[in-house]
C-alpha cells in the first residue's frame, strides 16, 4: 500500500501562512490527481483544494478561494498546499490525497491513497 508523508503543519497566528507539504514515500510511485482535504473535530472531511495530474486544473472550497494555492511538481512528485491569512476556522487535520485517475476529483471517494494527516492550528 503506497503511502503519502505529509510536513509543513503547525501552530500559527490568525493571518499567518503555512505550505503543506505531500509526497508518496514510496519515490517511484507515480501519483495521477491529487488533492488536500481538512477534517475538523465532529465535523466530516472536506475537499480543500485538488489538481490534476499534470496542474491544468485546480478546484478549491469556496471558504479557500484566493487565500490557498495548490500546485505539484511532478519531477520531484510531490504537491503542495500554500496557505495565507489563515483563519481559526482553518484549522484542522489537513490530510493529502492521491488518486490513480489523471482528473482532480473533489470527492474523498474518488481517492486511492491517503497519508497520515498534518495538523494546522490557528491562533486568533
Amino acid at each position: 500500500q503506497v503511502q503519502l508523508v505529509e510536513s509543513g503543519g503547525g501552530l500559527v497566528q490568525a493571518g499567518g501562512s503555512l505550505r503543506l507539504s505531500c509526497a508518496p514515500a514510496t519515490r517511484t510511485f507515480t501519483t495521477g490527481a491529487m488533492g488536500w482535504f481538512r477534517q475538523a473535530p465532529g465535523k466530516e472531511r472536506e475537499l480543500v483544494a485538488a489538481i490534476s495530474w499534470n496542474g491544468g486544473t485546480t478546484e478549491y472550497t469556496d471558504s479557500v478561494k484566493g487565500r490557498f494555492t495548490i500546485s505539484r511538481d511532478n519531477a520531484k512528485n510531490t504537491v503542495y498546499l500554500q496557505m495565507n491569512s489563515l483563519k481559526p476556522e482553518d484549522a484542522a487535520v489537513y490530510y493529502c490525497a492521491a488518486r490513480t485517475g489523471w482528473v482532480a476529483a473533489v470527492t474523498p471517494g474518488s481517492y486511492n491513497y491517503w497519508g497520515q494527516g498534518a495538523q494546522v492550528t490557528v491562533s486568533s
